[in-house]
């Protein structure tokens, strides 16, 4: 009976000192792989600082790059309808100066107010691609690259001014100001 009260003894002491030991080893294993896991977590932070950073210097490149070509269409545009109406005032004063030709300067006067309302129009078109391209270097679309017809279609008439086309399936388009198909349908 002591034989095997001690024997149980001692079990129970060896049990306690092995069962301390294996605590701290994986104390100290799940201690280490917390350290790592902290640093690596760390650093993809940190790698995720240095992309968004780099995103953020892209996207200022690409707006500042945008500003200054609209900045440059604005000034061409404006240029050019200054020009148009230093043109118009030029044909106006020829025409008060000349009762005899009065009538076909006031028609080029006509013509010349039009090129300059048609330059506002470009002007105008000009802010607009600009801030397209503004608005495309902040989002990432594809367009499609079809932009005029790959085999001569038949012409057949006219719709809205713009020229229409016959298919060869049968279906009539025109093509728009951006160079894409329209459908029209009958």
């Amino acid at each position: 009976m002591k034989k095997l009260l001690l024997l149980c003894f001692i079990v129970v002491l060896s049990a306690n000192f092995y069962a301390q030991e294996t605590t701290k080893d994986a104390k100290a294993k799940t201690e280490a792989k917390a350290k790592k896991a902290k640093a690596d977590a760390d650093k993809a932070k940190a790698d995720a600082k240095k992309e968004s950073a780099k995103a953020k210097k892209e996207a200022d490149k690409a707006s500042d790059a945008s500003a200054k070509a609209k900045k440059e269409s604005v000034t061409a545009a404006k240029k050019s309808a200054d020009n148009e109406a230093a043109k118009a005032k030029k044909e106006a004063e020829k025409a008060t100066d000349a009762s005899a030709k009065a009538k076909k300067a006031s028609a080029k006067a006509d013509d010349a107010k039009a090129d300059a309302k048609k330059a506002t129009a470009k002007a105008d078109d000009a802010k607009k691609d600009a801030v397209k391209a503004k608005k495309s270097a902040t989002k990432t679309l594809k367009e499609t690259n079809e932009k005029a017809p790959k085999t001569p279609d038949k012409v057949t008439g006219e719709y809205n001014g713009k020229k229409v086309y016959t298919g060869p399936k049968g279906g009539k388009y025109y093509i728009n100001k951006n160079g894409n198909k329209t459908y029209i349908q009958d």
